[in-house]
């Protein structure tokens, strides 16, 4: 909904029997009732905007004067009034002899109820019942033709007296109530007996038997983890101590002492009141702040740190969605800055701020009964006052106040194309201008700079950073960060997961082990996976659910496997999850083959070499004038660009499709690898969604998605600052899309090609990028797409850190990136 769209109107409840389901009557300033679907609440935060809150002032006032009677006159030139005429009062009103009996007055009849038995009793917001005196409906029941009586499905004549949490109470049908709370509402009727009745007996249990699988997968869940690296890992504070006494130390202990040192400026004690006060709303200063739980969780760090946090029952709150979302700064961003570091001279320093969230103040109204945790404050009402681990707000409160200390105090500007990447033009030492740039992911920092001193003294200023150090990175988001120093004097900085590796396989072992089983792969193979193996042709049995969550939480390791840098297994980890939803016991041995693979070959290194690439530039069409078939072609440079400072980059890309790989659906596979210099930014295996009748079709399917990541890579180079030297350089094994793509007079022999024809060739003649043809044997995205033999991706994909030499290009001699 834009805000061009958007306009004030005063929510007036459900338009029952009018549009769908989430259909609402509201009343804009004309005073006429219309029934819309797209509504949006305007929240407290939005009214702390002083141009909304002028906005509904003004609304209200303007419809308050539409809806006043006083300003509606009805002309009257005969001066008769209604009191001149002699009426009877009604019998309805008049002497009780006259009143109708209830028959004769709509059948409507109102149970007597005393309100200090009501309050003794009820747990639904202060609900009584009213019951319709319908004949038709007061039995319930309906009899089968077997004489059974089984209760109707309808909720027809009841009501239920509801209180709001604004003190307002109102005649609510139980339809209305079942749709919006159904748990809280059986739980209502059980504690009342009321379960019985023909209105809640058809569904009232049900209700609450799927509530009680929702909540007993869920702990089961919770609880089933039980040791992480060999270690005992408690649920409770309890527990936590007992395990302590257990092994004669105090790691948990000391674990728990830390963290409720640092969390203590979270809350603070309300000793007005008693938390059975608050729950009855004998506390006017506490209205409209909500209840939750808080509790400890525990962990165990990589190095066998013990680790405890306090977090909030956060799932427990209402929060506006508008307020929850917090961003995180791209992988693609920080390879990029492992290379623009080096490209540019610059120092790459990152640093942790300790107890991130706990800097930010606390945007709901919250409080919590104290725990055993709290030490002298046990029992006590605790009011949150700062954005603590586990409310929905946390993460977005604390981005908002870093990003806002980061520009307003700092100088910096967001880069929009990825807004956790900050810029700030300085001027090196030699007097050279640059830009230093400030990567933020939650509480990790990021720093490209020639100066990171002065950077980091001033967040040290505002924020605690941890242990008050800061400097080159040794692991960031998962990676180990090293820097290599090549032989010519030139330096590049690389990432491995070697530790993360050995951590995946060692946890794939602990669950054979707990299965009886061994490590051992079933398929005897030297790549990750067979090459005649097709898992789409797999007919072994389905997967039990416990072990169909196996199947998924070992894809979920596979991918961020990849992430850190394994693209020798990025193709075998695409195939297997497109068989998340129902896996059978071969995929999931073929999932063990891909680790035993990595147990194996753990090592691996990725170098982000800011050296320029060498290659053959007569492969290219550089003679073509593009100007008659696409006069007006340019590249599009982003708004607020900033002057490109320092060396300038080349792009190259290799792109490979898989034509109807799938033997079942025929489906078929992209693979597309992206350098910057000689430094791999962007790996991409994923199945194609469109149908392709021919291997051109697929090729250019997968030029077109190459284009769309070129351009998003371009814009992003842009907005750092990064000078581009040339259009990037496009590598395929098809002959067919080369010439298609890179000679202007070409025709397009197949007009359901058309539009990712005319897109590739545009770009093409913008100068976003230009094709040239590499062969299949040394094209490494072929790699992506296809199950290879293991000396072939070796040859392919192990140089790519980054010694690769063709007969279309050479890559500069690097210190590589082989498996180590």
């Amino acid at each position: 909904m834009s805000k061009t769209s958007r306009a004030l109107g005063r929510w007036s409840g459900i338009s029952h029997r009018v549009g769908s389901d989430m259909c609402y009557w509201v009343m804009p300033v004309s005073g006429q009732m219309i029934s819309e679907t797209t509504v949006q609440h305007v929240t407290r935060y939005d009214l702390e905007n002083a141009d909304i809150a002028a906005a509904v002032e003004e609304f209200n006032g303007a419809l308050t004067t539409r809806l006043d009677d006083t300003n509606f006159w009805i002309s009257n030139d005969h001066g008769v009034y209604i009191d001149d005429f002699d009426v009877q009062p009604d019998a309805a009103y008049g002497d009780e002899a006259d009143t109708p009996t209830t028959d004769e007055y709509g059948g409507v009849e109102y149970e007597e109820v005393n309100d200090a038995d009501i309050d003794s009793y009820d747990k639904f917001l202060g609900a009584k019942i009213r019951l319709s005196n319908d004949s038709n409906n007061a039995d319930g029941y309906t009899i089968k033709r077997n004489g059974e009586k089984v209760p109707k499905i309808t909720t027809d004549g009841w009501e239920l007296l509801v209180e709001f949490k604004d003190g307002t109470t109102e005649w609510v049908k139980l339809k209305d109530v079942k749709d919006s709370n159904p748990i809280e509402l059986a739980e209502y009727a059980i504690a009342n007996q009321l379960q019985e009745e023909p209105a809640f007996k058809w569904w009232a249990e049900k209700a609450l038997r799927r509530r009680d699988r929702a909540v007993f997968k869920a702990k089961s869940k919770y609880y089933r983890t039980t040791h992480k690296y060999g270690v005992r890992i408690p649920k409770t504070i309890e527990e936590a101590l007992r395990i302590d006494e257990e092994n004669g130390n105090h790691l948990w202990g000391d674990a728990i002492r830390k963290e409720m040192s640092k969390v203590r400026v979270a809350y603070k004690p309300h000793e007005s009141h008693t938390p059975e006060e608050v729950r009855r709303g004998g506390a006017p200063d506490l209205t409209g702040f909500q209840e939750i739980r808080c509790h400890i969780i525990f962990d165990v760090k990589m190095d066998f740190t013990r680790k405890a946090r306090f977090v909030a029952g956060g799932h427990t709150t209402e929060a506006p969605a508008a307020m929850t979302y917090s961003s995180v700064v791209s992988r693609e961003s920080v390879r990029l800055a492992y290379l623009i570091a080096a490209l540019h001279d610059l120092e790459l320093t990152s640093a942790d701020i300790s107890n991130a969230y706990l800097h930010a103040p606390c945007k709901e109204k919250i409080w919590f009964q104290a725990g055993a945790e709290c030490g002298e404050h046990r029992g006590k009402v605790m009011i949150v006052t700062r954005a603590l681990y586990g409310l929905k707000s946390a993460g977005a409160s604390w981005r908002s106040m870093l990003s806002t200390y980061i520009v307003n105090e700092m100088g910096f500007v967001s880069t929009r194309v990825d807004p956790d990447v900050y810029r700030r033009k300085s001027v090196k030492p030699n007097g050279e201008p640059y830009y230093e740039l400030l990567l933020v992911y939650v509480d990790d920092i990021l720093l490209v700079s020639a100066k990171p001193g002065e950077v980091f003294k001033q967040i040290a200023s505002q924020f605690t950073i941890k242990d008050d150090h800061w400097g080159p990175p040794t692991q960031f988001l998962g990676s180990e960060v090293e820097e290599f120093i090549f032989e010519d004097g030139g330096r590049a900085w690389s990432t491995t997961c070697h530790k993360y590796v050995k951590n995946a396989v060692d946890t794939v072992k602990q669950l054979l082990r707990e299965d009886g089983r061994q490590f051992k792969s079933s398929k005897r193979c030297e790549g990750p996976l067979p090459v005649d193996y097709r898992p789409e042709l797999d007919t072994t049995d389905e997967l039990p659910p416990d072990l169909v969550s196996r199947f998924q939480q070992l894809i979920g390791i596979g991918r961020w496997a990849v992430e850190l840098g394994r693209i020798d297994i990025h193709l075998e980890i695409a195939l297997m999850s497109q068989y998340q939803a129902s896996p059978r016991y071969g995929h999931l041995e073929a999932m063990y083959t891909i680790f035993h693979y990595l147990a194996r070959n753990r090592k691996w290194r990725n170098f982000y070499d800011p050296r320029l690439p060498h290659y053959r530039e007569s492969a290219f069409n550089t003679e073509a004038d593009w100007s008659e078939f696409y006069p007006d072609a340019r590249e599009e440079d982003p708004p607020s660009m900033p002057e490109p400072l320092g060396e300038g980059v080349e792009i190259t890309c290799f792109v490979d499709a898989d034509h109807a790989g799938n033997k079942v659906t025929r489906g078929k596979h992209s693979g597309i690898l992206i350098f910057v210099q000689n430094a791999l930014i962007t790996s991409w295996s994923k199945r194609q969604n469109t149908v392709e009748s021919s291997t051109f079709g697929s090729e250019l399917v997968c030029m077109r998605q190459a284009r769309d990541l070129l351009v998003a890579l371009r814009i992003k180079l842009k907005m750092f600052g990064v000078r581009i030297l040339k259009p990037a350089n496009v590598w395929t094994d098809n002959n067919g899309v080369m010439k298609n793509t890179s000679i202007p007079t070409s025709m397009l022999g197949k007009k359901h090609n058309s539009i990712n024809y005319h897109v590739v060739r545009e770009a093409v003649a913008a100068g976003v990028m230009r094709v040239a043809k590499e062969d299949t044997r040394t094209n490494p995205a072929d790699a992506l797409t296809k199950i290879l033999r293991f000396d072939r991706k070796q040859k392919l994909l192990w140089p790519l850190g980054h010694l690769l030499i063709s007969k279309a290009h050479q890559w500069t001699d690097g210190s590589g990136g082989a498996a180590e």
